[in-house]
């Protein structure tokens, strides 16, 4: 049997549909394409853009830039007082002069029935009247105080801050996670207060303190923060 002399005719062909191609010795290798949801390189000098859908992480409480733990920044003892003394002011402005009010009333009264004593005959000429408006306006100022009051809870508790927290940059968050803790908490923290007013050292408690607590703070787990400017 003898074999076609000359030149291979399937010399140079290309192979069929579907037959893999092969590369010689230092020929390069495809390289892998980046599934989705993968950051997609861009141009030389220019960062990845993340394709639609892919979330970049956010940093919350406690969460450094780097990638790390970042412990927060606690609010300062002076910072506290000050947010406090202008919730009071707000709180309490308009309940305080209607409670003023009624107080006026009722003690000028009384001055009234004392000076009406004679003391020739050892009785007094007249008798106390207290007009009853001012017990009305003592009423409505100590309702409105207290109802007053629980809207600042309700805001503390949503959102951390009340009107001094927030004028001060200030935040009461839970200690573990750095989230607000309610309204039930927040009105238990205000009940803890008691504890605080015990010579006062709750409320001094701040100044020396590692984590600028009070007796209050440590009872319900919380801790005020400075929030970003």
């Amino acid at each position: 049997m003898s074999y076609p002399s000359g030149p291979n005719p399937y010399a140079g062909q290309q192979p069929g549909y579907g037959y893999p191609q092969q590369g010689g010795y230092g020929a390069p290798q495809p390289q892998a394409q980046p599934g989705y949801g993968y950051p997609q390189p861009g141009p030389a000098g220019v960062p990845p853009q993340a394709p639609y859908g892919y979330q970049q992480p956010q940093a919350g409480y406690g969460y450094g830039g780097g990638g790390g733990y970042a412990a927060p920044s606690y609010a300062n003892w002076g910072a506290r007082v000050a947010a406090y003394f202008m919730d009071y002011l707000i709180a309490g402005l308009i309940p305080g002069i209607l409670i003023t009010i009624g107080y006026v009333m009722i003690i000028s009264a009384t001055v009234d029935y004392a000076n009406s004593y004679d003391a020739y005959s050892g009785t007094y000429n007249s008798t106390p009247e207290v007009n009853p408006v001012a017990y009305l306006l003592l009423g409505l100022g100590g309702l409105l105080g207290f109802i007053i009051g629980l809207v600042f809870i309700a805001r503390e508790g949503r959102t951390g801050q009340t009107p001094g927290k927030r004028s001060m940059g200030i935040r009461l968050v839970r200690a573990s996670d750095g989230q607000p803790i309610g309204f039930g908490m927040a009105f238990v923290r205000r009940l803890c207060h008691v504890v605080d007013g015990f010579l006062m050292l709750g409320y001094l408690w701040p100044l020396w303190d590692e984590r600028k607590q009070t007796f209050a703070d440590k009872i319900v787990g919380t801790v005020v923060v400075r929030t970003p400017r």
